[in-house]
C-alpha cells in the first residue's frame, strides 16, 4: 500500500478514537507523523489543519444537539484565540520541540487519572478571570505545539472540578477548532508548510471524526471517556519523548 494512503487509514484510526473522548486527534496526528519522519517544519500546520477538519464536524453535530456549554466556552476561548496566534509564531527546535509537546501530554494524562472524584463533578458557575487565564494557557500552549488545545484545556477544567469528563468533552471541539484556526494562521506566517499528502490525511481525520463522534454521543460514560483520553495522551506524549 502507497505510504500516503496508509497513513491516511492511520490518522482516520486514531481520529475515531480521540473523538470518542471529545478531541479530535492533534496529539496523535503529530504522533503519526513523528513515527513516519515528517520533518518539524511540515508537522504543525498539518496537525492543525486536521484538527479544524475534525473539529468542525464535531462542533456541528454537537451543536445541532444543544451540548455546548456557551457560557463557558465563550469564557475560556475568547482570550485563548490572541494566544493561539502568538504560540503559532514561535518556532522551536526539533528535539525541543518534540521533548516539551511529549512532556505536557504525559503530564496532562496524569492529571486526568488522579482526578477520580471528576465522573461525578456538577458543572457551577466559573470566574471570568480563572477562565480567562486557563483558556489563555490552553491557547498558547496549542499554537506553539500544534495541537488544538483541547487535550490542555480538557485536564485543566476536569481538575479544577468546573465540568465532569462528559461535559468537558462537548464543550473541547469548538474550542480545538478555533485555536487550531488562529494557531494555523501564525505557523504558517511563522513559514512553515503543510505536508504532501494533507487532503487524503484530511479525509481520513473526517471519517475518523464522524464515527467516533457518534460513539462519543451514545454510548461513552464519563469514566470510560476519562480513562480513554488518559491513555491516548500517554501514549501520544511516551511517543514524542522517545522519538
Amino acid at each position: 500500500m502507497d505510504q500516503t494512503l496508509l497513513i491516511a487509514a492511520v490518522i482516520a484510526c486514531v481520529s475515531l478514537l480521540y473523538a470518542t473522548a471529545g478531541q479530535s486527534g492533534g496529539t496523535a496526528f503529530l504522533a503519526v507523523m513523528a513515527f513516519a519522519s515528517f520533518p518539524a517544519v511540515e508537522m504543525r500546520a498539518t496537525a492543525l489543519l486536521l484538527n479544524i477538519v475534525a473539529a468542525s464536524y464535531s462542533t456541528w453535530r454537537l451543536h445541532h444537539r444543544a451540548a455546548i456549554d456557551r457560557r463557558l466556552f465563550m469564557q475560556v476561548t475568547l482570550p485563548s484565540l490572541v494566544a493561539a496566534f502568538t504560540g503559532g509564531l514561535l518556532v522551536l527546535g526539533g528535539r525541543t520541540y518534540f521533548l516539551l509537546t511529549g512532556f505536557l501530554l504525559v503530564m496532562a494524562a496524569g492529571v486526568i487519572l488522579l482526578r477520580r472524584t471528576a465522573d461525578t463533578v456538577e458543572a457551577r458557575p466559573v470566574h471570568f478571570l480563572q477562565a480567562g487565564l486557563v483558556g489563555t494557557g490552553a491557547g498558547f500552549i496549542s499554537g506553539l505545539t500544534g495541537v488544538g488545545g483541547g487535550v490542555y484545556l480538557t485536564p485543566m477544567i476536569i481538575s479544577l472540578g468546573w465540568v465532569s469528563p462528559r461535559r468537558a468533552a462537548t464543550l473541547t471541539p469548538p474550542f480545538i477548532l478555533c485555536n487550531s484556526a488562529l494557531g494555523l494562521a501564525g505557523v504558517l506566517l511563522a513559514g512553515q508548510r503543510l505536508a504532501t499528502g494533507t487532503t487524503l490525511y484530511a479525509i481520513g481525520a473526517l471519517v475518523g471524526a464522524m464515527l467516533g463522534t457518534a460513539i462519543g454521543i451514545r454510548w461513552m460514560s464519563e469514566r470510560a471517556t476519562r480513562y480513554v483520553l488518559a491513555v491516548i495522551l500517554l501514549l501520544a506524549g511516551l511517543r514524542l519523548i522517545f522519538r
